[in-house]
């Protein structure tokens, strides 16, 4: 800026122009007419300078904005994800971290990808108040891409939040992931705070008055903490769970994980839940963790005994043999007309007979589907041979992979040299025998059958119990001091001489 007021004063007092102007100066009739243009000076253009630090980890960025496109909208790569990828899988990339983040901030530009919201942290004291969330999140679950649905509780004084994945977000998985939380915590916060979901909220009235559903009031009852609501529309009341959402999408559900099932995963969750715990948030010394030591002291102690979290109904045992809860049929090992008492939990519908369980099922969240177990139909097949062959609980098994080809192999053996009613017969034999020993056991030695070439019930039986015929090998015992006691076998020679003597005094 002096140089520029150096310019213009000597143009206008000194030399006078521009080419004595630049010689007295020693700068170029460039900027000498620049100066003279205006006393500002210009915006420099920036250089644009080659990636060659990052060259090498280009391809694999743009291959990872690529899929993104694909990958749901909340599950997505940050630029700081990418980074942690890229030092693991792109051996030989020094790019730092701020290179990385110009460069994908730049192809996201392009790509046009949004931006994030931004959310505002606030104090809270210990132990007073919590959030909940719902969150949708895609997994892998045994090679099919499914959609979740998160629960989310995070601690607004320490910053400790606990995650668990459902199918659905039914009643029954709201209160068993509260309960769940509670225990991770190490005891119930004084208030939580929620949006205004169907689960808790029955009706929205004035202000913030709420009518709630039964089964909520008489939880938060049970666990003595208070719930307060946000205004509709206005989920930022509730910043806190929502920018834990965020965090943890980017960081656990980035890339889309894989499991064999939901217990699996969820068990995955935890993990994360407690690697988190090793996190300093912005603005603190002390790590999440040791906030959350000191924060369990100020919490509520729980109870004694847990909430009843199952949704309890009668159904009656219809000609079919099911039990309708809600609006699904599910197989029962019960007369048709039994009074069946059903208990619905999240992921599973138990039925029980006098207290004792009778049947259980995964829950279905279809409509007007049969859930049917082959086993809860082998009395009424043992009577009825012949319906085996078509029956709806013998596809289920098929389609879930629950009925091996050696059964198969088996039933047409049976059938062949007992046949049609009786090998069919004898196969219900077989697969009441999983019952007792365990299918994985029970295919195993169907297998070992097959290869013998026994087709008879009683010899599967017998290879199913050979690790109960099997004696002890008989073992050495060292009997020590007990040789002291020995004693020679008697000789029978003298007895014999007298036998020999006693039949020649009779022969003469």
């Amino acid at each position: 800026m002096e140089l520029y007021e150096q310019i213009r004063r000597e143009y206008e007092f000194g030399a006078g122009t521009i080419t004595g102007v630049a010689r007295k100066l020693g700068v170029h009739r460039r900027m000498v007419r620049d100066a003279i243009h205006s006393a500002v000076p210009a915006r420099r253009k920036k250089t644009e300078r080659p990636h060659l630090k990052i060259a090498s980890a280009a391809a694999f960025i743009d291959a990872v904005l690529d899929a993104d496109r694909k990958a749901p909208r909340k599950q997505r790569h940050t630029a700081k994800r990418i980074w942690d990828r890229i030092r693991c899988e792109v051996p030989g990339c020094t790019a730092a971290e701020r290179t990385v983040r110009h460069y994908v901030e730049q192809r996201k530009q392009e790509l046009g990808f949004g931006r994030r919201e931004t959310f505002v942290p606030q104090s809270y004291e210990w132990g007073v108040e919590a959030q909940v969330d719902w969150y949708e999140a895609y997994a892998d679950l045994d090679g099919e891409r499914i959609k979740l649905q998160v629960f989310s509780m995070r601690s607004m004084a320490s910053g400790a939040a606990y995650h668990r994945a459902y199918l659905r977000a039914t009643q029954q998985a709201f209160l068993e992931a509260h309960e769940l939380a509670f225990h991770y915590f190490g005891g119930v916060f004084g208030r939580l705070r929620y949006d205004n979901l169907s689960s808790a909220v029955k009706k929205i009235l004035r202000g913030y008055e709420r009518e709630l559903t039964a089964r909520f009031i008489a939880f938060r009852s049970h666990w003595q903490y208070e719930a307060s609501f946000c205004t509709p529309g206005e989920g930022h009341e509730k910043g806190g769970v929502e920018g834990e959402v965020g965090y943890f999408r980017r960081n656990h559900w980035v890339p889309v994980p894989a499991a064999s099932d939901l217990a699996e995963l969820n068990a995955k969750l935890l993990a994360d839940c407690r690697f988190d715990e090793c996190r300093v948030l912005s603005g603190r010394t002390e790590s999440v963790g040791t906030l959350l030591l000191t924060e369990k002291e100020h919490l509520l102690p729980l109870p004694v005994e847990g909430f009843e979290l199952a949704e309890v109904s009668f159904p009656r045992v219809d000609h079919a043999g099911c039990a309708k809860v809600r609006t699904n049929f599910y197989s029962v090992p019960l007369k048709p007309g039994s009074t069946v008492e059903a208990r619905v939990y999240s992921s599973v519908v138990e039925f029980r007979l006098d207290g004792v369980r009778v049947a259980q099922h995964e829950r279905s969240y279809e409509r007007s589907q049969k859930i049917l177990d082959l086993e809860h139909y082998l009395d009424v097949l043992e009577r009825k041979p012949g319906a085996l062959r078509g029956s709806k609980p013998l596809a289920e098994w098929r389609a879930q992979g629950r009925w091996p080809a050696s059964y198969d192999r088996l039933w047409e053996r049976m059938t062949g040299k007992h046949g049609r009613q009786a090998g069919a017969r004898s196969m219900v034999a077989v697969i009441r025998m999983g019952c007792e020993f365990g299918h994985a056991r029970l295919e195993a030695s169907v297998g070992e059958a097959l290869e013998l070439g026994c087709t008879d019930v009683a010899a599967i039986r017998h290879l199913l119990m050979t690790d109960q015929l099997q004696h002890a090998a008989r073992q050495t015992v060292e009997i020590g001091v007990l040789a002291a006691y020995e004693r020679p076998l008697p000789t029978m020679i003298e007895y014999n001489q007298l036998l020999s003597a006693g039949i020649n005094e009779v022969q003469a």
